[in-house]
């Protein structure tokens, strides 16, 4: 799987009465194709997904894999922190006409060490065909997947393609792209890490700014992967303050505000996560204007 590029971890959209805005979920990933973006994510944690049922989560990946409709790859966020349930979801998304790869995030609460992420990385991938990608998020499960032991499970697993690496650890980062073969792929987990990701060697950005602005993000992306790096330097300047302001609260709250200001979704979560504070929806909205978004929204 050489991909390289853009991709946007995709909010699930709810309605007031707490049940998946099917429409809206629809609409936003068609959004995101028409603009440029390279792959779609469903289910990874930004979709709140550890707050689906199992329906609602096979639901969502059918929803944007026929949205989709063979457009871009679409990734299948299949993370668990019991191995076991992990491995029957990733079984189960495998079978969705349109996934294109399987996403899972580090055991969340557990806090494995480096064998027991092992053996659990290894067991999903072992239990699919499909190309897997780990993704190592240790500020929301507790645990670092370090570069010795993604150098053990490529070696061991070859259907382990790339990682989404989200510690914000340039120097680990580094390390990782200067010891894997060519074919593995590393990509920015963060949005205000893809420039220095992508200059040491990554394929590209998992992104949450891509959701308000597709089309830049798919553009800044592209233009450093070609070492156009005063396009992307000019971007990423631009919307840097956007990018920070997506977390000023949990993550996906203060963009679900910001789309709800563009007339994308209704601004609804699911517990625990809750919505922005007064306060901070309406720092996001002189933000959003200030970036040109609510000029676009739609009525």
């Amino acid at each position: 799987m050489d991909l390289k590029g853009c991709g946007t971890a995709l909010v699930t959209p709810f309605r007031a009465d707490g049940a998946i805005d099917e429409p809206a979920l629809r609409a936003l990933a068609a959004w995101q194709i028409e603009s440029g973006i390279n792959w779609l994510v469903a289910c990874g944690t930004t979709a709140e997904t550890p707050t689906l049922d199992e329906g609602e989560w096979l639901r969502v990946i059918h929803i944007v894999t026929d949205a989709a409709a063979g457009r871009v790859p679409v990734w299948a966020g299949c993370t668990h922190n019991a191995t076991r349930e992990a491995v029957r979801k990733a079984q189960a998304a495998a079978q969705i006409p349109g996934v294109s790869a399987i996403l899972v995030a580090n055991p969340y609460y557990n806090k494995p060490g480096q064998e027991g992420q092992y053996q659990h990385f290894k067991a999903i991938a072992d239990a699919v065909s499909l190309p897997v990608i780990l993704y190592n998020i240790p500020g929301r499960t507790g645990t670092n997947l370090e570069p010795a032991t993604v150098l053990r499970l490529i070696e061991n697993a070859p259907n382990i393609v790339g990682i989404k690496e989200s510690s914000g650890n340039l120097p680990q980062i580094t390390e990782l792209l200067t010891q894997t073969p060519q074919h593995f792929h590393v990509y920015a987990g963060d949005d205000n890490m893809a420039l220095g990701v992508i200059a040491v060697g990554g394929a590209g950005l998992v992104s949450v700014a891509s959701h308000e602005i597709p089309g830049e993000m798919a553009q800044m992306v592209q233009a450093a992967l070609q070492g156009d790096w005063d396009t992307a330097r000019r971007i990423n300047r631009t919307y840097y303050r956007l990018m920070q302001a997506n977390f000023w609260e949990t993550n996906p709250a203060p963009v679900k505000a910001i789309l709800a200001m563009m007339g994308r979704i209704e601004e609804h979560c699911r517990l625990p996560i809750i919505p922005v504070t007064p306060a901070t929806r309406s720092r996001l909205e002189k933000v959003a204007s200030e970036a040109g978004l609510l000029i676009k929204a739609i009525p």
